[in-house]
C-alpha cells in the first residue's frame, strides 16, 4: 500500500473542515479529523485568492504533496489515522521544499501532542 490516499469528494472536505481540528502555521493551515480507516487520507486546497495564478497554485500543491509523502515515518508514528486537508498559504511559494517539510512535520508533532492530551481520541 505505497500509494497516498486522497480525499476526493466535496463532502469529505466539508466534513473535515466542519469537524476537524485546525492547526495553523506560516506556510499552511491543516484541518485534521480522525478516521476509522487503516491509513491517512489527505486533500490539498490552493485557492486563487490566497495563492494566485494556476502555475503558483500547482507549485504550492506539489510542495505540500511532497511534504506529505516524505513525512510517512512521522505520520506512521501517530496513534490514530486521520483525514488531512491542507490549505496552502502564499508564503509557501517563497521557501524551499525542506522548509515546507519541516513545517508539516511540526504540525504532525502538534497532532501527536494533542493525541497524548486527549485520551478520548485514542484508538484501542
Amino acid at each position: 500500500m505505497s500509494g497516498i490516499k486522497h480525499l476526493r469528494s466535496t463532502s469529505d472536505f466539508r466534513r473535515v473542515y466542519a469537524c476537524g481540528k485546525r492547526y495553523e502555521s506560516h506556510l499552511m493551515m491543516a484541518f485534521v479529523q480522525p478516521n476509522d480507516l487503516k491509513h491517512h487520507r489527505f486533500g490539498i486546497t490552493a485557492s486563487r485568492k490566497a495563492i494566485g495564478n494556476a502555475v503558483e497554485r500547482n507549485r504550492s500543491k506539489r510542495l505540500i504533496r511532497e511534504s506529505f509523502r516524505l513525512s510517512k515515518t512521522a505520520l506512521d508514528g501517530l496513534r490514530g489515522k486521520y483525514d488531512w486537508v491542507l490549505n496552502a498559504r502564499r508564503a509557501l511559494l517563497s521557501v524551499k521544499a525542506e522548509t515546507s517539510l519541516e513545517e508539516f512535520k511540526a504540525i504532525i508533532a502538534r497532532v501527536a501532542k494533542n493525541e497524548q492530551s486527549d485520551p478520548l481520541k485514542e484508538d484501542g
